[in-house]
């Protein structure tokens, strides 16, 4: 007997529907899986044996051949043991064929006949209802994630034998309501009410979230940049649906899938350890997953101590910086992951701190050089905002004044992203650091004199096209932020600040 099944491969954050071909014929005993397996997946056929033996279905001594299609598309993964699993008792009339019909199967298997949850449900469950499917057969414990997804019917099952009893009688188990917890209103995050002084620095961090523009922070130790940094989430927009539904489907590959918070609410911020190789960031593997960089899909990416990163592993950030997205080639195929985030750094000027104060550096011009080296110029270039944190001084620390708080800065920034979204509604970006050339010379129009004072930067600051692209998106966030449909000179010269003050440290070492 012959029978067919539905089930479905991670590939990238997308999933592509496979089928489980199962054929039951007399002749010489055995059972053969064919369609380019990985290793978990040939040893699917030892682990459907032995569950289906403690199961009480012990199988005959005939021909089983099992072929998963496409056989072009290499398969990896424990995922394929329910459905093969199931199309072999299709095959062998346990149950009947027609009722695998318009449902999509997955699910790891243990030797006693119980479902294991796997990692990547929501995405393959999500692929499932738009390729028309009516029912997704999961693990009970990936039921609640999967049952995210609206507009299919989930069945959950514990075991082969309620696998048996719901094609036999469509019985099925029920779904625990797992209690959502309610939008955040950020007051739980660190406030920049609680830093003190930095203005500029404050400044900053309003202008680039503002924009989604790149950040870089340089001053010694102990002036505020990590403290800056973790107030940022404080001040970011909520995400739209279809955000939450991308950023779901990344963590859900990732097996980071709450069970007591489903749907992320809060755009991610992601901070990893300067000791992260190049594939933790990017992603990759032996199985591709994504990376630190796609984890921080429409939100923050915060590198502290970026010149203690490895350069390598610095320099992935490149191409990820301006396409928005990760491109990966392995053998097994090319994989897409989105990358589409703010990029927040921060470092000091030398080995000591100090630089460029010569009264209190002790690092030796050579030393300092060999530092800041660390960072390419191709990768400084990739970020938009670069901004100088001095030293606090003793009556900003003993005697602080009152600051804003970051809902007063959300507000702001909530009022310039709704204005960004409204220009660019007729384009797939929505924010000022996503311009394309064409529409930076229609949205920051400068007139005669304000091109000579640019002509004059450039030249001044030996700035590169990209360079002065971004002092002009950047100004356009601040004239935004002042309510001015104009790019004035006072927003040139905040942008040019922000641009030009790597020159300060990079260009004194030469």
């Amino acid at each position: 007997m012959y029978s067919i099944v539905s089930t479905a491969i991670l590939h990238g954050i997308d999933s592509i529907l496979v089928k489980v071909e199962a054929d039951v014929s007399t002749g010489m005993p055995v059972f053969e899986m064919v369609g380019f397996l990985g290793s978990e997946v040939k040893e699917a056929k030892e682990r459907v044996r032995t569950a289906l033996k403690n199961a009480g279905y012990q199988l005959p001594a005939k021909r089983i051949t099992v072929n998963l299609s496409p056989a072009g598309l290499r398969k990896s993964g424990s995922g394929f043991d329910l459905p093969i699993a199931v199309a072999v008792m299709a095959a062998l009339g346990i149950i009947e064929e027609k009722r695998t019909k318009d449902i999509l199967v997955i699910g790891e298997i243990g030797l006693d006949g119980t479902l294991q949850p796997i990692q990547g449900i929501f995405p393959i469950v999500l692929e499932a209802e738009k390729q028309g499917f009516l029912k997704c057969m999961v693990p009970y414990k990936n039921a609640t994630e999967a049952g995210m997804v609206k507009g299919i019917e989930i069945i959950p099952v514990q075991n082969l034998d309620d696998v048996i009893a719901y094609f036999r009688s469509g019985e099925k188990r029920q779904i625990c309501p797992v209690e959502q917890k309610e939008k955040s209103t950020k007051c739980d995050l660190p406030d920049f009410s609680e830093m003190h002084g930095q203005p500029f620095l404050k400044r900053a961090c309003e202008v680039a979230v503002a924009g989604m523009h790149n950040l870089l922070m340089i001053g010694p130790p102990g002036a505020g940049k990590t403290m800056a940094a973790k107030r940022i989430p404080s001040i970011l927009p909520p995400m739209s649906e279809k955000e939450q539904m991308e950023l779901a489907k990344i963590y859900s590959i990732c097996g980071m899938w709450d069970e007591k918070e489903p749907v992320l609410m809060e755009r991610p911020f992601r901070s990893p350890h300067h000791t992260i190789t190049p594939q933790g960031l990017a992603g990759g593997g032996r199985t591709p997953k994504p990376g630190e960089i796609s984890l921080a899909h429409h939100g923050v990416l915060f590198l502290d101590e970026l010149t203690e990163f490895r350069k390598e592993t610095l320099e992935i950030l490149r191409q990820p910086l301006e396409e928005h997205s990760v491109h990966l080639v392995r053998a097994s195929g090319t994989y897409h992951y989105p990358a589409d985030f703010i990029l927040v750094a921060a470092m000091n000027p030398c080995s000591c701190g100090n630089f460029p104060d010569r009264q209190k550096c002790r690092c030796s011009m050579s030393e300092i050089r060999r530092y800041l080296s660390r960072i390419s110029q191709p990768l400084l270039n990739r970020i938009d905002l670069c901004v100088e944190v001095p030293r606090l001084s003793f009556e900003e620390v003993a005697e602080p004044k009152k600051e804003e708080t970051s809902e007063m800065i959300r507000n702001r920034i909530l009022a310039v992203h709704e204005l960004q979204k409204e220009r660019f509604k007729e384009y797939t970006f929505s924010y000022n650091s996503q311009m394309p050339v064409e529409l930076v010379e229609e949205y920051c129009m400068l007139d005669q004199k304000k091109k000579a004072y640019m002509k004059q930067i450039y030249t001044s600051f030996q700035l590169n096209a990209r360079a002065y692209y971004k002092i002009l998106k950047v100004a356009r966030t601040i004239a935004d932020l002042d309510g001015s449909k104009e790019v004035e000179f006072k927003h040139l010269n905040e942008a040019v600040c922000y641009r030009t003050i790597d020159k300060k440290f990079w260009e004194q070492t030469v």
